[in-house]
């Protein structure tokens, strides 16, 4: 008795392409995708200062203007606290920021920098021209994207 090989299973017809929904027609996609290969290019100009990205961002922050309280940090990063606090209690444990709670009110915590801190902006400051380098744009094509990708999330939180 031979085996009777069994009929194969009729491949499905790819389904004709809608190009709406074609992952390079996304912009939630070419967001998502620039976004990373942006945050990893900061990786190696922000490890000699000792610093993440996110930690990068909350010392920007600071650098404006501090002392901050937390929420106030969080505005400003669009972070909540559940974020924010473990990436404080690093950079404090990194000597850049004392965490204190607020004299009048106990329930703030405000966020200062240390000299170490304060130090570390003049290092940082080479940090913006060596991205731009980086991502191989001019400086007028940066300035307008960002100004581009501000108002959009200008737009979307209204």
């Amino acid at each position: 008795m031979t085996a009777r090989a069994k009929p194969k299973a009729k491949e499905a017809a790819a389904p004709a392409a809608v190009p709406q929904l074609r992952l390079d027609n996304q912009l939630c996609f070419a967001l998502y995708a620039a976004s990373g290969l942006v945050t990893r290019a900061y990786r190696p100009l922000l490890e000699p200062l000792g610093l993440t990205y996110p930690q990068y961002l909350v010392m920007l922050v600071l650098w404006e203007d501090a002392p901050r309280t937390v929420k106030a940090l969080g505005q400003a990063l669009d972070l909540d606290s559940g974020t924010l606090t473990p990436l404080l209690k690093r950079l404090e444990a990194a000597g850049f920021v004392t965490r204190r709670r607020d004299a009048q009110d106990e329930r703030k915590v405000q966020i200062e920098l240390t000299d170490a801190g304060r130090a570390l902006r003049e290092k940082a400051a080479e940090v913006p021209a060596a991205l731009a380098c980086q991502l191989h744009l001019p400086l007028d094509e940066i300035v307008d994207l960002r100004a581009t990708l501000q108002d959009l999330a200008r737009r979307m939180k209204a």
